[in-house]
């Protein structure tokens, strides 16, 4: 049996959690004695502890983030009640900092703040040895990177066969926006290169074809990122998929001339863009040349076969639904593959806190910490911009409406979207939960009686959409005389055409 369990609970299986890898592969002497052992949410508590207490460990180091620390603290007041003689000690970001006022804190015996990689190894050695700290709280020490063992190895077989594989090229970020955890760090620390593409190369030989950068700026510097992407494209077949995240306004030629050469689907980026508001960017210290963030995505849509996710907040200090609506529109226009509508979170310990008056910020008091509410956006527009986010998701994200979004969203798109949300919203009062067949009825429904476009066109966009979908049967509005070819012997294709007329006039 492990005498130290390191685990946390994953939002899905396929999120293998790289922070506990690093804490394995640093374990020095004690690494026999250290097992992995990884939940996700929806697993019950009861059964959380009872798996961790039937392999009898002496330490359980457990990962804390925004989107588990609910679980874990039910968690960890369990551990305490029917096993007091096992040591807990927390980690990550979620309790890195604001300890005195987290009850999971209260709870467990050690919190390890900021970098854990060398810090736990020497605080379980301690507690191993009977050598203890007096002292709850464990200042985090970071380390050159130089001093770190990669974690890659501690990727299973079947981690590489069935789930993301999580690496980092470099930690850290240079920038300075407020609203991330990042902006506490000083620069950017790159991994030594060599060592790190020789982790590549392992994982590759052992299967892996999914990999996910976790690096803040993974286009910083540009003489790195051509070499990491000239590896992938030596070594390109069918199932090879990278995720990166890039800076939006940093893209030179040689960049591109790579980028280029990838074939579809192989490239994901995520792009934070966050606003295009000039005064909400200085105010949470963030630099962006919007200018040229735009033609770097126009780019990147025209030019390369890269899947383009780019990112949004809403809530940001200062920014009101107009200004908000107004940047939707203006990335809607570049054409991402996808738009992700978020509510600004206060993570703790992050700069945006100092706006917290003078904007009159109110935030859930419950993880995720959400804005509910601004100076500039009240309680009921913060909860119509949350439903957009999850219709958005459902409808224009999804891609499968790619016929009915022009009809739906015309020249005005957030606008016009959310009109659509708060209508679907008074319909149904929920906002998850949508079998695809009932949402093709109602995205009919609002077209012809709310928007006023004409039953055949409608029809016609709505059957190709849900048609392509693979899906088979009779919807609600299907009557014998509207299939792909009419009545009128007008084939979906030329309705479409007339759909594109309408839209555009």
């Amino acid at each position: 049996m492990p005498d130290i369990l390191l685990t946390t609970i994953n939002a899905r299986y396929v999120h293998a959690a790289l922070g506990l890898r690093y804490l394995a592969a640093n374990m020095g002497e004690l690494a026999p004695r250290t097992r992995i052992v990884e939940f996700v949410l929806g697993q019950r508590a009861f059964e959380i502890v009872e798996d961790l207490l039937a392999l009898q460990p002496r330490i359980i180091g457990i990962g804390v983030y925004i989107w588990n620390v609910d679980e874990c603290t039910r968690v960890v007041a369990l551990l305490k009640k029917v096993a007091p003689q096992v040591t807990v000690v927390l980690g990550g970001p979620e309790v890195s900092y604001e300890t005195a006022d987290q009850r999971i804190c209260a709870l467990a015996d050690y919190v390890v703040t900021g970098w854990g990689d060398v810090t736990f190894p020497k605080l379980a050695r301690e507690i191993v040895n009977g050598a203890a700290p007096s002292s709850k709280i464990v200042t985090g020490e970071q380390p050159p990177l130089a001093q770190l063992a990669l974690p890659y190895a501690q990727y299973s077989d079947e981690d590489i066969a069935r789930r993301f594989i999580y690496v980092e090229a470099s930690r850290g970020c240079p920038f300075k926006c407020e609203f991330c955890l990042s902006a506490l760090d000083k620069t950017a620390w790159p991994f030594e290169l060599d060592a790190f593409m020789a982790a590549l190369e392992q994982l590759y030989q052992r299967g892996a074809r999914n990999f996910r950068f976790v690096d803040r700026t993974f286009n910083l510097k540009v003489a790195a990122s051509e070499r990491i992407l000239e590896f992938f494209l030596a070594r390109m077949d069918d199932n090879l998929f990278l995720h990166f995240e890039l800076i939006p306004d940093h893209l030179p030629d040689r960049l591109k001339r790579t980028i280029a050469k990838f074939p579809p689907g192989a490239l994901h980026f995520e792009i934070g863009i966050q606003t295009f508001n000039p005064e909400v960017q200085t105010r949470i210290s963030r630099r962006q040349d919007d200018a040229q963030a735009e033609a770097n995505i126009r780019w990147l849509r025209e030019q390369s076969d890269a899947l383009i996710h780019v990112d949004l907040i809403a809530g940001l200090p200062g920014e009101d639904l107009a200004s908000f609506g107004r940047g939707f529109d203006r990335l809607h226009a570049l054409k991402p593959h996808e738009i992700q509508v978020g509510i600004l979170k206060r993570l703790r310990g992050a700069p945006i806190d100092r706006h917290t008056e003078a904007h009159q910020l109110r935030y859930n008091p419950d993880a995720p910490y959400n804005v509910l509410a601004t100076d500039c956006i009240p309680f009921a527009d913060m909860q119509r911009i949350s439903r957009f986010a999850r219709y958005w998701d459902l409808a224009g994200n999804s891609g499968r409406f790619r016929n009915a979004m022009p009809l739906l969203l015309g020249v005005a798109p957030f606008d016009n979207f959310m009109r659509f949300a708060d209508w679907l919203y008074a319909q149904t009062h929920k906002t998850h939960e949508f079998a695809f067949e009932r949402l093709c009825e109602f995205v009919h429904v609002h077209l012809t009686q709310v928007s006023g476009v004409e039953t055949a066109v409608a029809t016609a966009v709505v059957m190709a959409d849900y048609e392509a979908s693979g899906a088979r049967g009779r919807l609600a509005f299907m009557d014998a005389g509207v299939r792909p070819r009419d009545a009128a012997g007008n084939t979906a294709r030329a309705r479409m055409r007339q759909a594109r007329h309408v839209t555009m006039n």
